[in-house]
């Protein structure tokens, strides 16, 4: 996780202080696609401080039941609850992405309320592990391909076509899409999840120029891949001794997140105290390990990495302040990749892939026609 700019300002649990672009006495309309995960919780929070609206939705089996609500999730709403001013702002609605009925009237449901849609934060998400051949080996392991596609593709093109008529009407608007950094680099073992993040992210730059006459934004954000993959769900396919670590020497997604769970868990341990005690961090991280054994089960297995609160914020800081900076600015940035790291590796696949542009420059040249056939075709 990289460093925030020097000149930052942060609070008092070492944050960046959130910044926001101006816009007016009036308050923006926001509606967020997975309001319960752990950026779309810490958006919330953001957003009523500073005095906006928030339209969550929610998944609809659990906005049926409340007592379903993830822990964080529930926290979150009985603040809002207990704060009236935060009452007034926010919104639930139920959200089944799979389901466009489901979506237009999650979008008639926000203006029926506010009024309008600002701001259109599409943030769910989750990440299939498996390599080509390990997401190819049974019927049950290829309907998670097609969740991976419905979650990270279908499910965000059905609530952008539902909130266009909309944004159109009204003139105005920001779409932001919030992918990863896999979206710009293949990754072995996570070539599903990279190639839905591909497909949407071609969908929303094309979806930039038809929309731009309207006055509609749009923009993509790419967070780090520890963000996108440890606060979403993780879905694991099982492994193939042929790409295990000792056969197969490709930097694997699934042995790279294995090794990470391994020291999270470690770092989390019982450890002396001055006392002679022992001192023991929240009881999920002591399921770490078996959660991390998980990744590796001889049956398609769906886990959620235990963060620790303080790790899970420091980690989507970046992606966080980036997202309230850049929504409903008048001139956002097309793409926007999060953190140093990020950067230098989307630069170093740009260098590699204009060097290998240049060296193989006049094969690609061999194929054109000579301009007198140009002209007569």
């Amino acid at each position: 996780m990289s460093s925030q700019a020097d000149n930052d300002e942060l609070d008092e649990n070492g944050l960046p202080t959130p910044q926001f672009p101006p816009h007016g006495d009036k308050p923006r309309v926001w509606f967020l696609t997975a309001a319960d995960s752990p950026i779309g919780i810490a958006l919330v929070r953001h957003l009523l401080e500073h005095g906006d609206n928030v339209v969550a939705a929610i998944s609809s089996t659990q906005f049926a039941k409340a007592d379903t609500y993830f822990p964080d999730f529930a926290q979150l709403i009985n603040e809002i609850h207990s704060n009236d001013d935060w009452n007034k702002a926010f919104h639930e609605v139920p959200l089944n992405s799979k389901l466009i009925a489901d979506c237009q009237a999650a979008i008639a449901t926000a203006v029926r309320v506010f009024g309008r849609v600002d701001i259109l934060f599409c943030c769910q998400s989750e990440a299939l592990f498996g390599t080509v051949e390990e997401l190819a080996q049974s019927s049950i392991v290829h309907s998670a391909v097609q969740s991976q596609f419905q979650t990270i593709f279908f499910g965000p093109v059905n609530i952008i076509k539902s909130a266009l008529p909309t944004l159109r009407a009204q003139r105005s608007g920001h779409i932001v899409m919030l992918t990863g950094i896999t979206g710009h680099l293949g990754t072995p073992g996570l070539s599903v999840y990279c190639a839905s993040q591909w497909a949407i992210e071609g969908y929303v730059d094309s979806l930039a120029y038809e929309v731009a006459p309207f006055d509609i934004k749009v923009s993509i954000v790419q967070s780090s891949i520890e963000v996108s993959v440890l606060t979403n769900p993780i879905v694991a396919a099982p492994p193939m001794p042929e790409y295990g670590s000792e056969k197969h020497g490709a930097p694997l997604a699934r042995r790279i997140f294995a090794r990470l769970l391994d020291s999270l868990d470690q770092s989390t341990a019982p450890r002396d105290t001055e006392d002679g005690g022992s001192s023991t961090l929240p009881e999920e991280m002591q399921r770490m390990r078996l959660e991390n054994e998980l990744l590796n089960n001889d049956t398609l297995t769906q886990i959620r990495a235990p963060l620790p609160t303080s790790f899970r914020d420091q980690l989507l800081a970046e992606t966080v302040h980036a997202v309230l900076a850049i929504g409903g600015h008048s001139t956002p940035p097309a793409r926007h990749i999060v953190g140093h790291e990020g950067v230098a590796s989307v630069k170093e696949k740009l260098l590699t892939a204009g060097q290998e542009l240049e060296e193989f420059v006049e094969v690609s040249a061999a194929a054109d026609l000579p301009e007198a056939a140009r002209m007569q075709s």
